[in-house]
């Protein structure tokens, strides 16, 4: 590994019973980041250098990762990144748009003593707040901050086995949509990444949410789709694109990261077809599961979506400590409000300068 920093003295309390020093780095500098996650089967793509790349170089964000070695493995890992902003200040999030980053670790006490460290470092830095998201616990006297669902589809068998684990209304949908001339394409170019933010933009107009800046979607081309790690599935009647989506995959292990598509062809089910041809690609891939991502718990037809496809329900936890409190804290989740009325009436271009004016300041 290269550009490791040391966090504590040979003297420090952090330092584990086992002599091992927490280690401080970047790993965009470090050429054997991936090779060092790889001995870890449970690390996700969101461990890896690949999306540390993409959320650096779209906002800027400062990578700042805590480990520990043990015979040059990887031991322990708290990966995260300080968000700085003029508006809504300085933090440390673990990590920001990502729907859950779970620390690597080996015992509950070794990962704590990276949470301490990370704590030290934020005091030093002037954080508002230290936000991890992928609560298990290990954190000394940490409560949840906020909580969602996730699901998880165990990609075992053949394709037979996996279609028999759909719901039978997912199954009709399929039918429909195969029937009405639908098909699927399976891409990584900058022109699927254009197809797929166009459809975003409009999804997220009738969710009253900005889209976030079409740069975000083309460094996850550059530095996510381009190499290797996922692609976007296209859903098109005759050459109209009428739903889309995006998967990330590293290892075993893969994930359902964005969806969107044109309300007018609902009828359809594009997004049940959509969706079975992005399982059948994971599966021929390789992967043993496809995570759904987070599911607010406001979203039952979100759910209800996705566990028709067979996936097992799962809670995902974030935990927050906020620094002029002094302790752990609650939070609110906002997927709704009153905003959602604003953004909805913005006509399309300025919903998108929204976006890229706000985004940066948000995690």
């Amino acid at each position: 590994m290269t550009a490791d920093v040391q966090v504590e003295a040979e003297t420090s309390p952090n330092k584990n019973s086992r002599g091992s020093p927490i280690l401080l780095t970047n790993p965009l500098q470090d050429p054997e980041w991936d090779l060092l996650l790889a001995t870890r089967p449970e690390a996700t793509l969101f461990h890896g250098k690949a999306w540390a790349r993409v959320l650096h170089e779209t906002y800027g964000h400062v990578p700042t990762y805590y480990l520990r070695l043990e015979g040059g493995r990887l031991a322990d890992l708290l990966p995260l990144m300080e968000v700085s902003s003029p508006v809504t200040g300085r933090r440390g999030v673990s990590l920001p748009f990502t729907d859950f980053c779970e620390p690597l670790t080996t015992s509950d006490s070794n990962i704590a003593n990276l949470y301490q460290a990370a704590l030290e470092h934020g005091r030093e830095r002037g954080w508002r707040y230290l936000e991890c998201r992928g609560y298990d616990g290990s954190w000394p006297e940490s409560s949840p901050s906020l909580a969602f669902l996730g699901h998880i589809l165990d990609l075992d068998g053949d394709e037979k086995a996996l279609f028999a684990k759909l719901d039978s209304s997912v199954r009709r949908g399929i039918r429909k949509a195969e029937s009405a001339g639908l098909r699927v394409t399976i891409e990584n170019s900058v022109e699927a990444v254009e197809i797929y933010y166009a459809l975003h933009c409009l999804t997220r107009r009738r969710h009253g949410v900005p889209p976030q800046p079409f740069r975000f979607f083309a460094n996850i081309q550059k530095y996510v789709l381009q190499p290797g790690f996922g692609f976007i599935a296209i859903a098109r009647v005759g050459e109209k694109p009428v739903a889309s989506a995006v998967f990330f995959h590293q290892g075993g292990q893969a994930l359902y990261k964005y969806g969107a598509s044109n309300l007018d062809f609902q009828n359809i089910r594009p997004n049940n077809l959509l969706m079975w041809e992005g399982i059948r690609q994971c599966h021929a891939r390789g992967c043993a599961s496809l995570h759904f991502g987070r599911t607010s718990l406001m979203h039952e037809g979100l759910r209800r979506f996705k566990l028709g496809f067979g996936a097992r329900e799962t809670e995902i936890k974030y935990c927050k400590f906020d620094f002029r409190e002094g302790r752990f804290v609650t939070d609110v989740d906002r997927v709704e409000g009153w905003f959602n009325r604003v953004f909805s009436a913005m006509p399309p271009a300025l919903l998108k300068l929204a976006g890229q004016l706000l985004y940066p300041h948000l995690s």
